[in-house]
């Protein structure tokens, strides 16, 4: 199996339990964190990160685009990212299932992007399943926030420190707790 054929075979929402998938798996997180031992183990120039995040994400980053390490993913090769982005130190990509930050997000301190699943039976926990995370344009996730598989947030939104994001988020709202909900609108 290829990457782009892994990349594809994840949009269809199956489960991820074959062993040709599971190589694959593993071959990517092993160069995953080749990658980001690199990045993580000293100081690099803002330059020097995008040059890493480019090979880790298999694409040239936006110029624009401002993280402070440490950075961690276990794939890499499926994350997305829009002009003006920023992402703060120790953020958490699982990025199997896909996840687009647009324009003008700004990530928190030790934010969790998780876009696998297991089953709940216990005979289905061998197997992952893949949901893409996409935030639109300018929204903002506070520090130590999760925000979980198949999660779509609207642009402008704002997810408070500590939410775990489990649906959801309308654009223009504000989203805090466990599990996230309501608590106002913006505009």
């Amino acid at each position: 199996m290829t990457l782009n054929d892994f990349l594809e075979f994840v949009k269809t929402g199956k489960p991820l339990d074959t062993p040709e998938i599971h190589q694959l798996m593993d071959d990517m997180s092993n160069e995953a964190r080749r990658i980001t031992f690199r990045l993580n183990t000293a100081y690099h120039t803002p330059a020097e990160v995008r040059s890493l995040l480019s090979e880790l994400f298999g694409y040239t980053v936006p110029d624009t685009l401002r993280v402070f390490p440490p950075f961690y993913t276990d794939f890499g090769k499926n994350i997305h990212v829009g002009e003006d982005v920023f992402i703060n130190a120790c953020c958490h990509f699982q990025d199997h299932g896909g996840v687009t930050l647009g324009d003008g997000c700004q990530i928190g301190h030790n934010v969790v992007f998780a876009t696998l699943n297991h089953g709940l039976a216990p005979e289905e926990r061998v197997s992952t399943i893949p949901a893409p995370i996409v935030l639109d344009k300018n929204v903002w996730v506070g520090s130590n926030a999760t925000i979980l598989q198949g999660v779509t947030i609207g642009d402008n939104s704002v997810i408070g420190a500590g939410a775990v994001v489990t649906k959801d988020v309308p654009a223009n709202t504000v989203v805090g707790g466990v599990p996230a909900k309501f608590i106002k609108s913006i505009l």
